[in-house]
């Protein structure tokens, strides 16, 4: 390999520091020469159109950059960057701060050709054993197959300083005979100037509309330089699942990059957590062994381990699973822990989880377009297993046809973990933010395309409009258009399917303009649903009888998302979250509605199951408390009803200690990190933000009225308002 650096053009630098990273050198000795590569997500304006940024180290010394610009904000202005430098020197146990400057944009050398790496030696493969016969594919043929390709989408970095190309090929036999499932894809990250290089592979079974779709278990080995650097035995590969390794050829540099996470929370890519949180140490201890322990645990299905190929890691195999949980929120806790703490131990956990993400059964790729499959060139295309009901249409010529994926092999396709979208954590949405690898790019879009494929398409489609969440549940919603807002707010602006997200983003919140802003069904701002297509969310049994309590918490997250989306830069987020948070902020603080109760979990909402949706909170509060009698009375004067408890007193405290309710007058009856009431705070602090109505009295009244949130061991809604 060459042993002389390119030098890039130096950019003009004309501004302030915008932020900062450090770079910790997490060896046993002092490394030179240390390739370093990360994401950034920028604030809209902070980096505008015509400037990029240069590095300064903590002594002063100007260090060049590499900045691959992916996404930009509606100005034009840079949102997401992958940036790439080379650290001279770094001590022992030092830690390097490079502060992130504009600077006009200058003219940049050409960037490498692969050409360069493969000809200094560099090789890398995977082979498996499936049924006695060896299936190869090889990183180093398909980079010398690019020397006289014009593929521009291989390219995912390009520069002076940093080369990463995107290759992939079928597995296949020696006599060359491509394996119909199985695929290997890498992504080669080669320095300028330096004798190594980073090999990321991932060994997919995804295809789409290939027949016979089922597990496959076989023997698998990397090879990176000619040496063996990971095998594993009877492997049993999912259906329309992915793992993925990453091995370096040569040294690998032994750093941890710290974001500055203060800056990435400001740019609201994240949710505004509450930096005044302490993550507990022994919090912080407890989920690192969690993780490593997990790494010696056997998978759901008895076979791998839980952090290996195949695994689930910390996150519950059956999604379904109800109840609390922290990776349930915004965010996962460990993400919001990484956020407020910079802990290498929760980042590892994050980008480990994030890894995993690809053991799930969510992955359906488009062999014609080599992307996930789109539901506008497949409209009927349906992942509801056994469900053929919704996936009969029109296909070319007009002719009838059945669009589902192909059925499952019998006997060969039951897997251990089980996806949900109503109680879908975000895997790979900050991972993707912090590092820029696709890898995560390509499952937070599978995630989001599985949330509208396993929706039927006769309640995913609704005048034009595709991809609707409208037939989940309320929190299913909420996860979903989280999901969804994310990937179209990250996935960079060239990337083929930039649109297709952007698109699936409108519809929806055209969809919910439509039903709740202009048809404006009911004054409380609950997402009750009449029409057909659309879950019916008022289900739940109260004092008022069956089907009419309707979910309050859920309600809240959906509030959140709304919130969060409008943070993103979805402007048409805005009105429905406006009118989504006359929920959470009336029972704050509308007439009638004690605060005490706001965060319950069945709340209802009409006096019988064929009656209209109330049209006051205090009508609904009435209805859920009214007839609540104490049955161990204080004293022969004791008022035994729950309503003529003054809301807030000591008589109320004291009526609710006699029912097993231990708070103190004016706290509200829940108070626990995963509790009603910590799914409360987001929807009340993104109402607060945007300047809501009484939101702002209401956070006060929930910020004075929650007993203390111990959010230092689960901060996943530690959401507070930005202003």
């Amino acid at each position: 390999m060459p042993v002389n650096p390119v030098c890039a053009a130096a950019p003009i630098l004309t501004g302030a520091t915008v932020t900062d990273i450090k770079i910790v050198n997490t060896g046993t000795a002092s490394q030179s020469g240390v390739p370093v590569t990360f994401g950034q997500v920028f604030a809209p304006g902070d980096v505008p159109a015509g400037s990029t940024l240069t590095g300064t180290l903590s002594d002063g010394t100007p260090i060049a950059l590499q900045v691959d610009a992916k996404a930009t904000h509606a100005d034009g202005s840079l949102r997401h960057a992958i940036i790439s430098t080379v650290i001279p020197d770094l001590a022992s146990g030092q830690t390097e701060t490079i502060a992130l400057t504009k600077a006009t944009r200058a003219s940049a050398p050409a960037s490498v050709s692969p050409a360069t790496l493969t000809a200094a030696g560099f090789s890398a493969s995977v082979n498996i054993m499936l049924g006695g016969v060896v299936y190869t594919a090889s990183a180093d043929s398909l980079l010398n197959a690019l020397k006289t390709s014009t593929c521009t989408a291989c390219k995912w970095l390009s520069g002076p300083i940093v080369n990463e190309w995107l290759v992939s090929a079928p597995l296949k036999t020696a006599a060359g005979v491509a394996h119909p499932h199985l695929t290997a894809r890498f992504a080669i990250r080669s320095y300028t100037g330096q004798s190594k290089a980073r090999v990321d592979v991932t060994i997919e079974n995804n295809w789409a509309y290939v027949t016979n779709p089922q597990n496959f278990t076989y023997d698998a080995n990397i090879i990176v330089g000619g040496s063996t650097v990971y095998s594993i035995s009877a492997l049993k590969h999912y259906h329309h699942a992915r793992w993925r390794k990453i091995f370096w050829y040569g040294t690998a540099p032994q750093v941890d990059v710290k974001l500055n996470t203060a800056y990435l929370i400001a740019t609201k890519a994240v949710p505004n957590y509450d930096q005044s949180i302490n993550i507990s140490p022994a919090a912080l201890t407890k989920l690192n062994s969690l993780w490593t322990s997990a790494g010696s645990q056997a998978n759901a299905d008895g076979a791998n381990n839980r952090t290996g190929p195949m695994g689930q890691g910390v996150v519950a195999p059956y999604m379904p699973t109800t109840g609390g949980r922290g990776d349930i929120g915004p965010l996962p806790y460990w993400a919001a822990m990484y956020l407020l703490s910079g802990d290498a131990r929760a980042k590892t956990v994050t980008l480990g989880t994030g890894d995993l993400a690809g053991s799930w059964r969510v992955h359906y790729r488009d062999k014609d377009t080599d992307l996930p499959i789109s539901i506008v060139t497949y409209p009927y295309a349906s992942a509801i297993s056994g469900d053929l009901s919704q996936t009969k249409g029109p296909g070319p010529g007009g002719i009838v046809r059945d669009w589902a994926f192909p059925a499952l092999v019998s006997g060969f396709s039951s897997t251990p973990m089980t996806p949900d979208s109503s109680h879908q954590p975000s895997l790979t949405y900050l991972p993707y933010l912090i590092t820029g690898d696709y890898y995560y790019l390509e499952e937070l879009q599978f995630w989001a395309n599985w949330n509208m494929l396993q929706i039927g398409h006769g309640s995913r489609t609704y005048a034009g409009r595709q991809g609707l969440m409208r037939w989940n549940q309320i929190r299913g919603q909420a996860w979903s258009m989280r999901t969804l807002g994310q990937v179209a707010y990250i996935t960079p602006d060239k990337h083929p399917m930039k649109s297709y997200w952007m698109d699936r983003v409108r519809d929806n919140l055209a969809d919910y303009h439509e039903r709740f802003i202009t048809g404006n069904p009911n004054q409380l701002g609950i997402l009750a649903y009449t029409a057909s297509y659309f879950f019916a969310s008022i289900q739940y049994t109260t004092p008022m009888g069956v089907n009419t309590g309707y979910p309050p918490w859920q309600d809240d997250f959906f509030t959140w998302s709304m919130g969060y989306l409008t943070e993103l830069g979805f402007t048409n987020a805005a009105p429905i979250l406006a009118w989504k948070a006359k929920f959470p902020v009336g029972r704050m603080t509308a007439p009638g509605y004690c605060y005490v109760d706001a965060a319950t979990y069945a709340l209802a909402v009409r006096s019988s199951a064929t009656s209209p949706v109330y049209t006051t909170l205090a009508e609904a509060w009435s209805g859920n408390f009214n007839s609540l009698v104490d049955t161990k009375p204080q004293s022969s004067t004791y008022n035994l009803y729950y309503k003529n408890q003054a809301c807030g007193s000591a008589a109320q405290a004291l009526w609710l200690k006699n029912n097993g309710k231990n708070i103190i007058a004016g706290q509200m009856t829940s108070g626990g990190p995963e509790s009603y009431a910590a799914n409360m705070q987001p929807a009340l602090a993104v109402a607060a933000t945007s300047g809501i109505v009484n939101a702002e009295a209401a956070w006060t009244i929930f910020k004075n009225a929650t007993r203390k949130i111990n959010y230092t061991t689960e901060p996943q809604f530690a959401v507070v308002p930005r202003n």
